[in-house]
């Protein structure tokens, strides 16, 4: 296989296999971006300008930061640099916003860093042109106090058409917890940070992990951990969504005001115990339905050689709390003679927007990271097909745009041709499309 490809041409394999659409097609969509898994969204589908399709993004192997836009009627590939080499680091993927003018934001950090970044594109869907970087310092004398100087991690930007198109932005920040901001103003200027979830009494080196999610107009879900699964020895999943200038259980429940966080892990929805014996848990997507019930896709940690995803659905009363399958070990290629450093990094998987029945997953088949997809059956039970098959390289960390429309969904993945560690990688981003 070439390791050596343009960036801009565009790599058409007609899937051969009978499971899939005989217009289906796997095309690499940028040949040098990686991403993390914790600033979403790091696609979504533009609705102010259908010209550019989808756009995405990552960090490429010199450290830059990078967008990527395609569309399928086209046929077309465009790639434009937001920062050029701010750090070779992936937790540094960007998260995208489209604006009600047609114009994009892009937000990123540098990992556990004094630095959160905002661009802008110069034009309506044009992510080939980026307006200057600029910082966002967030303060708040109050939490300072508490939390010290915040050290930024993720990024995570939603528009609420509800509360007039204000922008709350999420992120760990402050204590090495989930703290948000908000702006009235399209984000020129930001409000004071409000640290969201902290388990009490404070720890600074515990680190709740969260999975966000909004419809874009009223609610942003979100889903998360007491902490890291390596340092948790019974690291449990947790629910609630904010709405409205509070924030909520999955039975609608309060849980408090804005003016009244941080909540306690304990004060949300549980989702999954972690235990000794099932396992400690790692968040790795959350969608919602039209009625705003949450769908959950996570892992839990029996052994750090069995990562079992698993699924769970609110049907407004009740969970449907089920496994899908044994994914294998960690993806990073683990040098010889020493210990894996990110024994938890699971090949990842993620939800399809279109039918949230679906899921995307990478799992190990004849020692490879593979992509597939998952539906769940009236029974409980699950179907599979392949997405590819029989690959040279770890196929890992799959992701369905957000705000997609019809009934079969773009998938964008990473294909490693090497990745020993978040700062040691090389990875291009491919995608499969239904035409």
């Amino acid at each position: 296989m070439q390791k050596n490809i343009n960036r801009f041409v565009l790599v058409l394999l007609v899937l051969s296999f009978g499971c899939q659409s005989p217009k289906s097609s796997i095309q690499v969509v940028d040949e040098d971006a990686a991403w993390c898994w914790f600033s979403d969204p790091r696609a979504i589908k533009l609705n102010q300008h259908d010209e550019a399709g989808l756009i995405s993004g990552g960090v490429a192997k010199d450290g830059s930061v990078v967008a990527f836009s395609y569309n399928s009627a086209l046929q077309k590939i465009e790639r434009g640099i937001i920062h050029p080499q701010l750090e070779k680091d992936d937790h540094n993927n960007p998260a995208f916003l489209e604006l009600p003018d047609g114009k994009i934001l892009a937000f990123y950090t540098r990992h556990h860093n004094k630095e959160l970044f905002v661009s802008g594109t110069t034009k309506p869907g044009d992510i080939t042109d980026w307006e200057q970087p600029q910082q966002i310092n967030i303060s708040n004398p109050a939490e300072a106090e508490i939390y010290g100087t915040p050290y930024y991690t993720y990024a995570n930007p939603f528009l609420l058409s509800s509360e007039e198109n204000r922008i709350y932005l999420f992120g760990r920040w402050m204590g090495f917890k989930p703290t948000m901001i908000w702006s009235d103003d399209l984000g020129k200027t930001w409000s004071n940070s409000r640290v969201v979830v902290c388990p009490q009494p404070f720890d600074a080196g515990n680190r709740p992990y969260v999975k966000y999610f909004s419809d874009g107009s009223k609610r942003i879900h979100i889903t998360f951990t007491d902490g890291h699964p390596r340092n948790e020895p019974a690291n449990s999943v947790y629910y609630a969504y904010y709405e409205n200038g509070a924030f909520y259980r999955a039975d609608g429940a309060l849980i408090c005001p804005v003016d009244s966080l941080p909540f306690e892990p304990g004060d949300a929805t549980l989702v999954y115990q972690g235990n000794k014996e099932q396992g400690r848990a790692w968040v790795y997507d959350m969608k919602a339905d039209e009625q705003g019930n949450p769908v959950i896709a996570y892992a839990r940690y029996p052994t750090e050689q069995d990562h079992i995803y698993r699924y769970a659905r609110y049907d407004g009363n009740k969970w449907q709390n089920v496994d899908i399958c044994n994914s294998g070990k960690w993806f990073p290629e683990t040098p010889e003679g020493e210990k894996e450093r990110e024994p938890h990094y699971s090949g990842g998987l993620v939800i399809d927007g279109n039918n949230l029945s679906e899921v995307y997953l990478s799992r190990q088949v004849n020692g490879i990271f593979e992509i597939e997809k998952w539906r769940i059956n009236g029974n409980g039970s699950w179907s599979q097909e392949a997405v590819t098959r029989n690959s040279e390289l770890d196929q890992v960390r799959p992701f369905v745009p957000w705000w997609s429309s019809g009934e079969t969904a773009d998938v964008l993945w990473m294909e490693n041709e090497k990745y020993v560690h978040y700062t040691d990688y090389e990875s291009r981003i491919k995608m499969l499309v239904r035409e």
